[in-house]
């Protein structure tokens, strides 16, 4: 196998004409990777994806090959992939206002040239989920950037776009009904889809993890608070309590306390989802 790009969080080797996507326990908060692992973690977001990946096969296909057939040292948190030709947009779907999604409408009563209405607070659930992409700017070429739909068009086109959406508003919502079922409320997701050889539109990385998402327990929700995280979000919240970080490298260390409460999480939010005990 050949290394091809090692991320913030996965390593891609080569292997042959396929991919081999391996999750490390690496975790990064506004473009830092902190120094400190988060230990099962690589685990939990491979076998998380590819429980959604199977609860999604008929929304859009994925880009699995197999689960099993990885190096053994891998065993776990590696997916053998085909090679996708991956669409330079990052698609995010969002429900609820949170983040940098609040902050746009604090600031424009829109979010990516979604209009919203007045008077929505922290946490509001939006009056439908909201198709709200990003650029996705190449490996060091700086951070991604919210674009309209519009923004979306120029990059892709007009029936790419469309598709986009699409694909985005239903992963989002039947994602949103199988964890609602469950207690959880996710308030946004991002998705990264790309072309197979063949054309067909395939959805690839990773998909409805806490990595990629924003998870609330449902029973603590209410607008105007922030609910309860069941994501690395509280990790973010634990950083910014630090006076001594500027948010660039080198991350700080995360003490063993912050670690037990953010592995909890992940676990809490793989149990709850799946219905299986993390061994």
């Amino acid at each position: 196998m050949e290394l091809l790009h090692s991320g913030k969080v996965r390593d891609v080797y080569a292997d042959g004409g396929d991919l081999v996507l391996v999750t490390s326990d690496r975790i990064s908060i506004y473009d830092v990777i902190l120094p400190t692992p988060i230990p099962d973690k690589g685990k939990i977001l491979t076998q998380l994806s590819l429980w959604w990946f199977e609860q999604l096969s008929d929304v859009i296909p994925n880009h699995v090959i197999s689960a099993t057939d990885v190096p053994a040292e891998f065993a776990g948190r590696a997916i053998r992939c085909e090679r996708l030709d991956m669409v330079m947009v990052e698609c995010i779907a969002r429900g609820y206002l949170a983040g940098s999604g609040l902050k746009d409408y604090q600031r424009d009563g829109a979010v990516s040239g979604n209009p919203l209405p007045a008077g929505l607070v922290e946490s509001s659930q939006l009056p439908e989920p909201i198709f709200t992409p990003s650029t996705k700017e190449p490996v060091g070429g700086g951070h991604d950037e919210p674009i309209d739909f519009e923004g979306t068009v120029e990059r892709v086109g007009a029936e790419l776009a469309e598709e986009l959406k699409r694909v985005t508003l239903e992963v989002y919502r039947r994602g949103s009904e199988i964890a609602a079922a469950k207690g959880i409320i996710i308030a946004d997701t991002k998705i990264e889809v790309g072309h197979a050889k063949d054309g067909t539109l395939k959805l690839g990385d990773e998909v409805l993890t806490p990595d990629s998402s924003r998870f609330w327990a449902a029973d603590e929700w209410k607008p105007g608070n922030a609910p309860r995280y069941l994501d690395k979000q509280f990790l973010r919240d634990w950083s910014g309590q630090l006076t001594d970080w500027d948010r660039t490298d080198p991350g700080p260390e995360i003490p063993d306390e912050v670690v037990e409460a953010t592995r909890n999480r992940y676990v809490e939010v793989y149990e709850r989802l799946t219905g299986e005990s993390w061994r």
